[in-house]
């Protein structure tokens, strides 16, 4: 037995002096917290599930809670743990040594499953410097989209302001609840499967009706939601309880070239393809995998979404739908079969000393 095996088969003691499991690859069920929005037929076609009415979002492999739960979006493990309390007991075997050294036990990720049964609001999220000093975290919510499907005659989504607006503009689009001028206000983006949008913290955008997506996502919850009325119940719930004069400080008034920001990858090729450019890599990284016959991929935490095919993970059996986290400490997971796979990565720690 080689030492990676060894090291990935001989079962650790976490910080609580208890014997974990071996650190295998896990495949992970549905996890879909209620939302404001319609959506999630999509969902359960691409995991072969009968109840389309579970919601428009999977959370996957989630350690990160809704916007002021203490338990809602976290990703329950097939032993009974949640993902976030097995990674704080073994943070290095999880997440390995450089990340755990950054991060600590927080993973740096979170990964879901959009699919937009309606137009999303007008909104936008704060960046780390804003949460930080206003939300008491490391993390904004710094985001990107990759698409998986549409549907529908216009799959549409809306990223950044056209032109520069000015505060005040803004202020008065929120207060009188004006929908028409902040979508008019925004570049709409046609986008068709392989399709990736970069969305940094700040920039305005909107999810239009028919677009299913995986989302990567710094591990917030922080919406500053512009477009409240018909979405949410009342203004209260769209300001992260920070009123929204202070909470429009966060939004990105200037204009966004969608060339920036918008990537087609559908006619990439080869073994992995990486889907997004630097601009991403200090807050995460994804690649499409196409496997035809075995690849060995890296040791690194990651999440998996299998988009089409079937072959194994490492010793999972996966197909189109599943969805599984892998520890670092799995080692150099093996790929086998014919897959096509999105691999989502958090963070390269390198960059963030650049």
């Amino acid at each position: 037995m080689s030492s990676r095996e060894s090291s990935a088969r001989t079962p650790r003691v976490d910080r609580s002096g208890t014997a974990n499991p071996p650190v295998e690859p896990i495949a992970l069920e549905a996890n879909q917290p209620r939302q404001f929005y319609r959506g999630g037929a999509a969902i359960a076609a691409f995991r072969r599930r009968a109840d389309a009415d579970r919601g428009p979002e999977d959370w996957v492999a989630s350690t990160t809670t809704q916007f002021d739960k203490d338990e809602s979006g976290l990703t329950r493990l097939p032993d009974g743990r949640w993902l976030r309390d097995a990674v704080a007991a073994d943070p290095v075997s999880w997440l390995g040594d450089e990340h755990a050294t950054e991060f600590g036990a927080d993973t740096a990720l979170l990964v879901k499953l959009l699919d937009a049964g309606q137009r999303l609001p007008v909104h936008c999220h704060p960046s780390n410097a804003f949460a930080s000093t206003h939300l008491g975290c490391r993390h904004g919510k710094t985001e990107a989209w990759i698409v998986m499907g549409t549907s529908g005659p216009d799959p549409t989504v809306y990223i950044g302001f056209r032109e520069d607006v000015p505060a005040a503009a803004v202020a008065e689009w929120v207060s009188t609840q004006d929908s028409p001028s902040m979508l008019r206000a925004l570049n709409p983006v046609r986008v068709s499967p392989g399709d990736t949008v970069f969305v940094p913290a700040g920039v305005p955008h909107a999810i239009g009706e028919g677009v299913f997506i995986v989302e990567l996502q710094q591990p917030t919850d922080f919406s500053v939601t512009l477009e409240w009325r018909g979405f949410l119940a009342d203004a209260e719930a769209g300001h992260l309880g920070l009123g929204y004069d202070k909470a429009l400080d966060c939004v990105e008034r200037r204009a966004q070239s969608p060339d920036r920001l918008v990537r087609r990858t559908q006619a990439s090729t080869g073994e992995s393809v990486n889907l997004f450019d630097a601009q991403a890599d200090p807050f995460f990284r994804a690649d499409r995998l196409h496997v035809s016959g075995t690849a060995a991929l890296e040791p690194s935490f990651g999440v998996f979404v299998v988009l089409e095919g079937a072959g194994t993970l490492g010793p999972v059996a996966v197909h189109r739908g599943s969805t599984v986290v892998v520890p670092h400490a799995a080692g150099e997971v093996v790929v086998t079969g014919d897959v096509v796979a999105i691999r989502c990565r958090p963070p390269s720690v390198s960059s963030l000393k650049g």
